[in-house]
């Protein structure tokens, strides 16, 4: 036999060449990931935060090695075995003359093309799993719930805590099977073990052991999985029902075959083991058994489960499915915070503004006027003084004591935006050694404008006093460190070097605008002084971030010198992240004044997306609405079913100081991270300072979440939610409906029915799924620092209308869309801010602020006029200058509509007037009493189809009701032949003129 000729060899400098590739490739790779580390080590050790550095760091090594090293032998060891199993003769045949010269290519270094495949296989199983560290530190670290699933009494732990890498592991196994599977089956083909032509058997004794024992192994997987399916089917979506968790089909029909299953891979695994080697050593009965267990797998699997679910689920879905839905209603309302939410009836039946809005002191005065979105501009333009200073594009609420009286406030950080740097402050020493930090929390009262609309600035001032004839003289909530080195401004690469060589030499650092002078007046300059920053004295040091920032003025440049610290990952938000990364954290942070330092403060959130039987939501989804990424953070696509907002964050905005306050102290995730990280990483919630708490506000991410779910989920019967008739929706901005975009909830300082004292809540209306009316008001506040869901739940035929109906009502008012139209112009437009539902007087008080922005360069929106409505929201509707004066002109309305009619001059014989609320309508009869009871019909009309928010219908429901008054009035006349002069009234619905659409 002739042997085929070898394979060339590559010259020695060849080698040499690709070996200095690869040895630079390994150097730039490890130099990367070495600086990256020391340089994150700094940085943890900066913050204080460094168990979390270490804890992660070693649990990724851990699983690297673990896992690599676990795959590798396995692989490695497998093709290890099919070498020394190979046959030491080998029947002679093309085929085998072929393989030859592989065989040849192989044979001399067997060894090191092993464990080349295996590190390789190793490395990448490694890689792989060192991303699963926080599944295996909660493995490690997890207890129990206290709860207990419906199906199996096992704890919900289990599911949270353990299920998760249970399942990886088994993923890990399976591909390890795999992969030595397949690498065992060529090597045996390679060398002989298994042929495809000749004479004899087409597999050796030795070959046909060890594959298919490799296949019995990968059976009995297979059988783990089915008992592993067995629980995680309480996470599955029950598509009879639209909910989650096992539905009447899986526990009665899927479980069981689950189990048998199970079974039947343990007996295919040792058929498989026994028929090849042990019996008749042949392939022919293994195959057979795991047909077999294919063809169970699809009958007892899938095709009973079907049978199950098609012939005896969906008759009578409705009884089969209910006590699997009030199993997902109870899981998700347990999951998600909602089972203590407090649902209250609020009948609103009243429609006529009560004369007590004149004179309350608990909703009224409270109600907010400044839109936080709207007045940034204002903010940049009027308290900028520098083009560099930002506010952002949304600013923030929250509350004060100030003299006494607490209310709530626009507050807004003034910060350095280093995108607005002219090309001159741009070069890289002004950028990093110049403009090193913005300065002042800058609040405006919430309800309060003054100088023809802008808001009244109240703190943030550069200087000890305000120079602005439109703001307060004084600081009212004073800051003793006023300077922002953090915020929300700050973007990767806007590091600072702070510190001067020269205790006595000049400050560097720009801190702000002193005196008068615009652009040009005199400045002030600023050393900072404060614990934060990592020290880049060192020659070291300033190497080290050269390398890291690719920039060589750290080692060039004097700025840079032996007292200078350099601050970077300046974001609040990302500075949480980065020393909490288990922690979800929410996408509006804001800051407050505590302790005289300018706090950020960040709510975190643990998660889990493996708590049986709750709803599954995307938490983009669910967060997504018209404020998002205006000046609001964008949550990632994370699927969730289980989230508690169980960490307060403060970042100091002077020197990056990050504390993590424990807020649920009940949270089972929260404290197996804890755990996970030495017990101490997270504060306990009695340590949170009373100043600190009193800023703590309902975070509106899990408002969201919580408002989309309630509008489900308050539904606790299983076949009224079966049925879905009851369910509610989050209605669209009320200014722009056809947009798509969800209206935000917004914080208010007011009292709701119920509430002893007024409180500093989230608040958001939602409508009956597929109407516009009014369904109830879902609010979450604080009481004794515990969180609290409240519902105010209006009758199902309300009249109240809902947040778009209302807009559309009061702009579409014939007086008062003559008003706008005289706001709005070429050079001008209106905006409009927050429509705010307030219920009051058992009814309905709507304000929604009017801006008038110029179309001029630099303009900015003021204030101008304010929207009110009560009742259903067309009734009564005012668009007055301020907010006191509509609720006059609101009152007045409400009582010219039940006051009498003025009488006649002397002499004249006075009609009769309508009967009042209380009084007794004089008996009708005849024509006279069909047309009354018409026109009784045509009003109940009006209010159904303003109601349901159908134009179409409501304009025959008005037409109808003209005919029905006009054939009243001839009723009338026909009856009293001689009438007073003046002539009679028409009646029209609730007392007020007669409506148009959409008025």
């Amino acid at each position: 036999m002739r042997s085929s000729a070898p394979l060339p060899r590559m010259s020695r400098r060849g080698r040499v060449t690709i070996g200095v590739l690869v040895g630079v490739f390994v150097l730039f790779t490890l130099l990367g990931w070495g600086v990256q580390a020391w340089t994150d080590w700094l940085w943890f050790d900066e913050v204080d935060y460094k168990q979390v550095f270490t804890g992660v760091l070693a649990t990724r090594l851990l699983l690297f090695l673990a896992v690599g090293l676990g795959m590798a032998v396995v692989v490695g060891g497998n093709l290890w075995l099919a070498q020394r199993l190979r046959p030491r003769m080998r029947p002679q045949s093309p085929e085998q003359v072929t393989l030859e010269r592989y065989r040849m290519l192989l044979s001399p270094r067997l060894g090191t093309w092993i464990a080349l495949v295996a590190a390789v296989i190793g490395l990448f199983a490694g890689l792989s799993a060192q991303s699963r560290w926080n599944q295996w530190l909660l493995f490690r670290n997890g207890g129990d719930f206290g709860v207990k699933d419906p199906e199996f009494g096992v704890d919900v732990g289990f599911y949270v805590f353990d299920l998760p890498f249970w399942r990886y592991l088994l993923g890990v196994a399976f591909t390890a099977v795999v992969l030595a599977l397949i690498g065992a089956l060529a090597v045996h083909y390679i060398f002989g073990g298994v042929r495809l032509q000749g004479v004899g058997d087409r597999m050796s004794n030795a070959a046909r052991a060890h594959l298919s024992t490799l296949v019995a192994v990968f059976v009995l997987l297979k059988a783990i999985a089915y008992v592993l399916d067995r629980r995680a089917m309480l996470l599955e979506y029950n598509d009879g029902a639209n909910v989650y968790g096992a539905g009447y089909a899986d526990v009665n029909a899927l479980l069981p075959a689950k189990e048998i299953l199970a079974y039947i891979s343990v007996v295919v695994a040792i058929a498989i083991i026994v028929f090849s080697n042990a019996w008749m050593r042949n392939l022919v009965w293994p195959g057979i058994s795991l047909a077999l267990l294919g063809v169970s797998a699809v009958a007892i699997g899938g095709i009973y489960p079907w049978a199950v679910q098609t012939f005896e689920v969906k008759p009578s879905a409705r009884d089969k499915e209910a006590p699997y839905i009030q199993r997902s209603i109870d899981a998700t309302r347990a999951a998600f915070g909602l089972t203590g939410t407090e649902t209250e009836p609020y009948a609103a039946s009243n429609l006529t503004p009560p004369a007590t809005l004149a004179t309350d002191t608990a909703v009224v005065p409270n109600a907010r006027l400044l839109d936080p979105q709207l007045v940034s501009e204002t903010y940049t333009q009027l308290q900028q003084v520098r083009g560099f200073y930002d506010f952002g594009p949304k600013l923030d609420i929250d509350r004060y004591a100030v003299s006494g009286k607490t209310q709530d406030y626009v507050v807004g950080v003034r910060e350095i935006n280093y995108s607005e740097l002219t090309a001159q402050q741009s070069n890289w020493i002004n950028r990093h050694t110049v403009y090193t930090h913005g300065y002042g929390l800058v609040a405006a009262p919430a309800n309060q404008v003054v100088c023809g609309g802008q808001p009244l600035f109240v703190s943030g001032f550069l200087g000890e006093k305000s120079q602005e004839a439109c703001a307060s003289q004084t600081e009212q909530i004073p800051a003793s460190q006023p300077r922002i080195y953090y915020g929300e401004r700050m973007e990767e690469g806007d590091y600072a070097i702070v510190g001067r060589a020269d205790p006595d030499a000049n400050p560097a650092e720009f801190d702000r605008p002193v005196g008068e002078g615009g652009d040009n007046g005199p400045e002030s300059y600023y050393t900072y002084t404060g614990s934060g920053g990592v020290e880049i004295g060192s020659f070291t040091r300033r190497l080290l971030y050269a390398i890291k920032e690719q920039e060589s003025n750290f080692l060039l440049s004097e700025a840079v010198n032996e007292n200078s610290k350099l601050l970077y990952v300046r974001n609040p938000r990302e500075r949480v992240e980065k020393v909490a990364p288990f922690l979800t954290v929410d996408g509006d942070p804001y800051p407050a004044v505590v302790g005289g330092r300018v706090q950020w403060i960040i709510d975190g959130y643990t998660t889990a997306a493996t708590y049986p039987y709750a709803e599954r939501i995307n938490l983009q989804t669910e967060t997504t609405d018209e404020l998002t990424n205006r000046g609001t953070f964008q949550l990632a696509r994370e699927n969730v079913n289980y989230i508690r907002n169980s960490v307060k964050a403060t970042v100091d905005a002077y020197d990056g100081t990050v504390t993590l306050y424990e807020f649920d102290d009940s949270d089972p995730v929260l404290k197996a991270w804890n755990k996970a990280f030495g017990g101490d990483l997270v504060k306990p919630k009695s340590e949170i300072p009373a100043e600190l708490s009193a800023h703590f506000r309902y975070p509106a991410d899990l408002f969201k979440v919580q408002r989309n779910l309630l509008t489900r989920f308050h539904v606790t019967n299983p076949g009224d939610f079966y049925s879905g008739q009851d369910f509610w929706q989050v209605p669209n901005v009320p200014d722009a409906p056809d947009s798509g975009q969800k209206q935000p909830p917004y914080y208010l300082f007011t009292q709701f029915p119920g509430q002893e004292s007024p409180r500093f809540q989230l608040t958001a209306a939602v409508t009956p799924n597929g109407r516009q009316n009014l369904a109830a008001l879902i609010s979450g506040s604080y009481v004794d620092g515990q969180p609290r869901l409240e519902v105010l739940e209006l009758p199902d035929q309300t009249r109240i209308s809902g947040p778009v109906q209302v807009h559309q009502q009061m702009t579409n008012n014939a007086q008062i869309r003559q008003q706008l139209n005289l706001l709005s112009s070429n050079q001008a437009q209106v905006q409009y801010g927050n429509l705010l539902s307030l219920p009051f007087g058992n009814g309905m008080l709507y304000v929604e602020p009017v801006y008038v922005k110029s179309n001029q360069q630099d303009a900015y929106p003021l204030l101008q006029k304010v929207l009110l409505s009560y009742g259903d929201g067309g009734s009564y509707v005012v668009l007055a200058d301020n907010l006191t004066d509509g609720i006059k002109q609101l009152v007045e309305q409400g009582k010219r509509a039940g006051a009498p009619a003025t009488p006649p001059p002397t002499g004249e014989t006075p009609p009769s007037p309508p009967p009042g609320p209380g009084a007794t309508p004089p008996p009708l009869t005849g024509e006279l009493a069909e047309a009354a009871n018409r026109v009784q019909a045509a009003i109940t009309e009006v209010r159904a189809a303003q109601a349901s928010g159908d134009f179409e219908r409501y304009g025959r429901a008005l037409k109808a009701l003209d005919e029905a008054i006009t054939a009243f009035q001839q009723a009338q006349t026909a009856a009293a032949p001689t009438p007073a002069p003046g002539g009679t009234p028409r009646p029209t619905p609730s007392g007020s003129a007669s409506p148009t659409p959409g008025g």
